[in-house]
């Protein structure tokens, strides 16, 4: 089986060959401006010492400083990270912001630590990065098992280190800490958004429209409320304990009830019960895996059944695995333009922490949306001159391509 990043430099090499990129600067391409490994030591509430192996990869800053989050897993990789920061070189090149691509994190069970073990650790990762991020330099924000209170304690490190105040560092903050209260609906309100545009030019109506959300983490609920929130109906749900399916819909307040009750789907009743895998291949209009790498391959992607395949997730979906879809006629909306809501939310922070300013969260979401809806249209009007390539080969195309032409242009070619 192919790593993530063995998948990121397929990608890459599809759009190089179009684009006719010499092979010095494809190579260039397909490796992380640095990429840095080391330990993370804590002491534990128990007295014990261990360690914790971290990651910060900064893959391309042409564009601007590089720009993505940090996780907390118990199966990360360095060719995870890898690869999750050179799709937010992409994400960020193709939504036309001022930003490169970066991502981080540290191989551990959240669940198996205390609150206090984990601001020792997270504070303790910082001070391993602190020389290399900063607001002009790398910008982290939450990923995976990270969030608002993760990034208080970093920037709390950080600026007690760098004796300095400098909140644009990091962003996903809490309000108080220079955060914005439309950050955290972002990503998954984006990938609605994105599904919208698309609905528009396929001429599916929202109201005879099913979907299947795989993943029921930040972006799976927020995508539930809001795909609800147009009228369509819901079908399907997933958590990492399994699947739930109802054909004529499941509510996301039932849904988010039980799960802030019981912390699992698998015991809701009134619905089928199924594996991940199995809910995959459900009838839908629109599937949504929002979960982690690689949920449909070539093994299952011939038993996908929806008209829409949206990207909540980073690299749900792997090359040999969109060949198959294209060929059966689903539209796939890559994930560097489907869950883009969070990075472009991220940058809207990040900007009004650098000027002072502070936008009304009407304001924020009015931005989002434009920013989201011009970006699909602008590569939609591509894709269909092109006609003989998919969405996400368009996608790579645009995205590769700016990030080359700042590139040659600050004479790294």
């Amino acid at each position: 089986m192919t790593s993530p990043f063995d998948e990121a430099k397929r990608q890459i090499d599809s759009a190089a060959n179009k684009l006719g990129i010499s092979r010095p600067l494809r190579k260039r391409l397909k490796e992380p401006d640095l990429f840095y490994s080391f330990w993370v030591r804590i002491k534990l509430d128990s007295g014990r010492r261990v360690k914790f192996m971290g990651f910060r990869s900064q893959y391309n800053n042409a564009l601007g400083p590089y720009k993505g989050g940090i996780r907390f897993h118990p199966n990360e990789t360095a060719e995870t990270i890898k690869a999750l920061s050179a799709w937010m070189t992409w994400k960020c090149s193709l939504t036309g912001l001022p930003l490169g691509g970066g991502k981080g994190g540290i191989i551990c069970d959240p669940s198996e630590l205390s609150e206090w073990e984990l601001e020792r650790l997270s504070k303790a990762y910082v001070k391993k990065i602190r020389k290399i991020i900063g607001p002009w330099k790398d910008i982290p924000a939450p990923d995976v098992y990270t969030n608002s209170k993760t990034m208080a304690w970093m920037l709390e490190e950080y600026e007690k280190l760098m004796k300095t105040s400098a909140p644009g560092t990091f962003t996903g903050k809490p309000v108080e800490l220079g955060g914005h209260e439309g950050r955290t609906e972002s990503t998954g309100k984006g990938v609605v958004i994105i599904t919208r545009e698309a609905l528009k030019k396929l001429k599916l109506k929202p109201r005879e429209t099913s979907v299947i959300i795989q993943g029921f983490g930040n972006v799976g609920q927020f995508a539930a409320k809001y795909y609800e929130k147009m009228g369509m109906r819901v079908i399907g749900y997933s958590d990492s304990s399994g699947a739930i399916f109802k054909e004529k819909g499941i509510k996301f307040k039932d849904v988010l009830a039980h799960k802030k009750r019981y912390g699992t789907l698998s015991t809701m009743k009134g619905v089928k019960h199924m594996t991940n895998a199995t809910l995959l291949e459900q009838k839908c209009d629109i599937l949504a895996p929002c979960a982690l790498e690689s949920a449909i391959t070539k093994k299952n992607a011939d038993k996908i059944k929806a008209k829409i395949i949206a990207e909540g997730a980073n690299g749900p979906t792997t090359l040999d695995a969109d060949k198959i879809l294209y060929k059966k006629g689903i539209f796939v909306i890559p994930d560097i333009l489907c869950n883009a809501g969070g990075v472009i939310g991220s940058y809207f922070e990040w900007s009004m922490n650098n000027t002072g300013e502070h936008w009304t969260l009407t304001k924020y979401n009015k931005n989002l949306d434009a920013v989201l809806t011009e970006s699909f249209n602008r590569i939609y009007k591509i894709y269909e001159k092109e006609k003989t390539i998919d969405f996400r080969e368009t996608a790579y195309l645009v995205a590769v391509k700016r990030v080359v032409d700042a590139m040659r242009l600050r004479g790294r070619t």
